[in-house]
Parts: C-alpha cells; structure tokens; sequence
C-alpha cells in the first residue's frame, strides 16, 4: 500500500502535518489586522516638483472617471471616453490597494512561538511525509 502521495512516505505524519500546519496558518493570519486610510480626501499620490508638494486625492480620480462615463454614453465608441473611464478606474483600484496596511494585534512571545511552531513544525511533518521513508522489513 502506498503512504501520502503515492510515495512510502507515512500517512499518519501527513494528516498530523497537514492539521498542524492548518491550525498554525489560521492563528497567524488570524493575528493580522488589515487597515485602510481610505476617503474622498484621502491622498492616494503625492508628488514633489520645484519644491512643492501635490497629492492626487481619491476624489480627484473621480472627475476623469465621471467625463469618461458622459463621454461613453454620448459615443460609446469614442476611445478618449473608455481611456479616461479605463484609466481612472485602474488609478483608483491601485490607490486602495496601496492604502492597505497590515499589523500585528499584540501578542506575548509564548503565543507567537506557539503559532510558529504549529505552521512550520506542520509544514516540515508535512513535507516529510511526501517523501519516500526506507522499507522495513
């Protein structure tokens, strides 16, 4: 009988490392906060020319996006119309993806040893398990 993956390898190390490892990713993406800064006077680019600062908010991006739309509903073929609508709607998905931050919630040392373990320890039994074990006989 094959073992984890057709090799010899053991099926009991298989599910204990695939269950470790479940248990230890969850906790730590379950330990990441995902924020945003995101609004209509949020500043999605900033530039600095001649000394001067000038931030692109997300309510700028907003007036090429509605002259694209009028624009495409006058002449749904006119390709200025699909640039400014195209190019405003891009401008705006990278500006929320760029806004997004992620942190930590605050946890002891003994939680964070204890995630790391369970998800690389899982990973590593995993793993092993995938790999051909010599016949005993």
């Amino acid at each position: 009988m094959k073992g984890a993956g057709g090799t010899s390898g053991g099926i009991g190390q298989f599910f204990i490392g695939l269950a470790m490892m479940c248990a230890g990713f969850y906790l730590l993406l379950n330990s990441v906060q995902v924020t945003s800064g995101f609004g209509m006077g949020y500043s999605l680019y900033s530039m600095n020319a001649f000394g001067q600062g000038f931030s692109i908010t997300s309510g700028m991006v907003m007036v090429p996006f509605i002259f694209g739309v009028g624009i495409l509903f006058y002449n749904g073929r006119n390709p200025i119309g699909w640039l400014l609508t195209v190019g405003a709607l891009v401008a705006l998905i990278a500006g929320v993806i760029t806004s997004i931050q992620f942190r930590f919630k605050a946890m002891s040392a003994f939680d964070l040893i204890v995630i790391l373990v369970l998800a690389f320890g899982g990973l590593g039994l995993f793993m092993r398990s995938l790999k051909g074990m010599p016949e005993s006989d």
